[in-house]
């Protein structure tokens, strides 16, 4: 998800480069009673931010947010943080690797287990005993695997613009692609196939695909920018590779077979011009018993960012039946 074919540059959504200056000043959205630290993990470590006041939350069941990527920082997420406001704790990170946590220069850490393990640290140093988890992208590929390994407390599951296999996944985004006009794909191909895919050209190129398909806003909110201006190319291309052609250390993840071991209260999410496809997003539904599933037909594979009321209102309106479901 979000590679870095759209490394936005000179050519985001009609600013140029003094544009994205001056929208990098203002990318931080202000978040009311925001308490940021950081959290060790195997000798770094990983940023957070708490909106809203976990110790005075009550019955309120604070919601963890997983970032996509892999390497694309959490600040596009950001109108999640009014859930906060209005008295839900939302826990943000910056997994490692990326954004304000740190960047170890280890390709070795690239792998699915760094990031298990480091969801379950972050929820131990910040005591978040019962928590509701929301994985957008590959954020949604963690959380699927965090959850099936049954760790205590999982009050709910949000998978948001998300899929149950890598391969499907790059053959529907290969299809997407494919429906582009034939001199965009052909420059997509060039570049890829020549390694170049800093050129200019290519993300002019690649842009086509991103404003069907991922972000349908123009221009894109600051803070959307600032995730894609502080993309971590690194961390991404050893896991994933482009959008299309996933070639990196997840390309064989599948755990379609294992849906049905999910027992939680699961809402699913997706755009009415994802990338995430009905394809990829039916299987998942359909393999967890009870899952519910929000359309938000306006969108791309941001809807949090571009439906964000709505967007907030179908998920505050789950969470707040899956708690009343558990302690019933």
């Amino acid at each position: 998800m979000l590679g870095p074919e759209l490394r936005l540059g000179e050519v985001s959504a009609g600013r140029g480069a003094r544009g994205l200056a001056g929208a990098m000043k203002e990318a931080v959205m202000p978040v009311p009673r925001a308490v940021e630290g950081y959290v060790p993990f195997r000798g770094y470590r990983t940023w957070y931010q708490v909106v809203g006041d976990l110790g005075a939350a009550g019955p309120v069941v604070p919601l963890l947010v997983a970032h996509g990527g892999p390497g694309f920082p959490h600040d596009y997420l950001g109108d999640l943080a009014q859930l906060g406001e209005a008295g839900r704790p939302v826990v943000f990170y910056d997994q490692l690797g990326c954004g304000k946590s740190d960047h170890p220069g280890d390709p070795g850490l690239w792998v699915m287990e760094t990031f298990v393990e480091e969801m379950a640290a972050i929820r131990a140093a910040l005591g978040l005993d019962r928590v509701h988890l929301l994985g957008h992208s590959w954020g949604g590929w963690l959380a699927l695997e965090y959850a099936l390994r049954k760790p205590a407390g999982l009050a709910s599951l949000v998978l948001a613009s998300t899929c149950a296999s890598l391969p499907a996944f790059g053959a529907q985004t290969r299809r997407l692609k494919e429906s582009l006009p034939g001199e965009i794909q052909e420059v997509l191909d060039r570049h890829e196939a020549a390694g170049t895919t800093g050129d200019p050209e290519y993300l002019e190129a690649a842009l086509a695909y991103h404003r069907q398909w991922v972000c349908r806003l123009d221009p894109y909110p600051a803070h959307v920018l600032h995730s894609f201006l502080n993309f971590s190319d690194d961390v991404y291309q050893v896991m994933q590779g482009p959008e299309w052609n996933v070639t990196g250390n997840l390309k064989d993840w599948d755990v379609t077979a294992r849906l049905g071991e999910i027992g939680l209260p699961v809402l699913v999410t997706s755009g009415g011009y994802d990338e995430m496809t009905p394809a990829l997003v039916e299987p998942l539904v359909a393999g967890i018993s009870g899952a519910e599933h929000a359309v938000f037909r306006d969108s791309a594979h941001l809807a949090m960012a571009e439906e964000p009321d709505r967007y907030r209102q179908v998920l505050g309106s789950f969470l707040d039946r899956a708690e009343a479901g558990n302690q019933a």
